[in-house]
């Protein structure tokens, strides 16, 4: 082979590989470029897990997260805000709401203890608890869990104007809360059902409905008749102006398959 044609070949190739080369280059993605950026940020106090209404934590349900400063409320416990010690007077508490993992922790959600039982932790400013008796047939089937909303009915027996024994019922309240079924306050995850075996619930009411609720359960048997969820986004009728002592001049009597029925309006 002539000394001209392997010069013509050599130059052939290299044009041939520096075309590759030159080809694959503009095929491949550009290398990634990674800008660091420093984010001002605050070491967060957390739920280092689920934490369930009225469960005792100390210093292992909790943890430190970083969150952005502008994202955190005054209400947070902070690392840089003397949190540690904070932290460390929080041990030993009661959970007065659910707190999900990763949810901060505020001093509002948890009480010591000492300062009052769970129920008196979760119970709003002004209310009161009171129970009643419940039996299956008076309770919905057992099936009134904590935190559904109800009507309060009171059945009893008067003498009417004719001598005669009558069966009356009062609509008492509506709309009213249950804080608890028997000892249970929270639905457990999975649960669909109140304990059958419960023989009290304990209601959320004012103290003008306290009395009367007290009054009540001397007079006669309780029905809690279950609400919609659909009402929960209304206001509950708090009815307090109801005397059980005095004959009511704002009911209305409806006779019902042989039994009176009187149903109040609410003040």
């Amino acid at each position: 082979m002539k000394r001209a044609q392997v010069i013509g070949f050599t130059v052939a190739f290299a044009a041939a590989g520096l075309a590759y080369y030159v080809a694959s280059s503009l095929m491949r993605p550009a290398a990634p470029i990674t800008v660091e950026k420093q984010v001002d940020s605050s070491e967060v106090l957390v739920a280092a897990s689920n934490v369930a209404l009225g469960q005792f934590v100390n210093e292992g349900n909790f943890r430190w997260v970083s969150w952005p400063k502008k994202a955190v409320s005054p209400e947070y416990i902070t690392k840089q805000n003397g949190g540690v010690a904070k932290m460390h007077a929080l041990s030993g508490s009661i959970a007065r709401s659910a707190l999900l993992a990763g949810e901060p922790v505020t001093a509002q959600k948890l009480i010591k203890a000492g300062q009052g039982g769970v129920l008196a932790a979760i119970l709003p400013h002004g209310m009161r608890a009171i129970s009643t008796k419940i039996r299956a047939e008076t309770a919905a089937g057992s099936l009134i869990l904590p935190n559904d909303h109800v009507d309060v009915i009171l059945i009893r027996h008067q003498r009417g104007r004719n001598g005669q024994d009558e069966n009356i019922s009062d609509t008492l309240f509506r709309n009213v809360r249950v804080m608890a079924i028997g000892q249970q306050i929270e639905t457990k995850a999975g649960k669909k059902t109140a304990d059958a075996s419960a023989s009290t619930a304990t209601l959320e009411l004012t103290p003008r409905q306290a009395e009367m609720m007290a009054l009540a359960n001397s007079m006669g048997e309780i029905t809690l008749s279950l609400r919609s969820i659909a009402d929960l986004s209304s206001e509950p009728e708090r009815g307090a102006g109801i005397d059980l002592n005095k004959p009511q001049s704002n009911s209305v009597r409806v006779v019902r398959y042989g039994a009176t029925s009187r149903v109040y309006g609410v003040n």
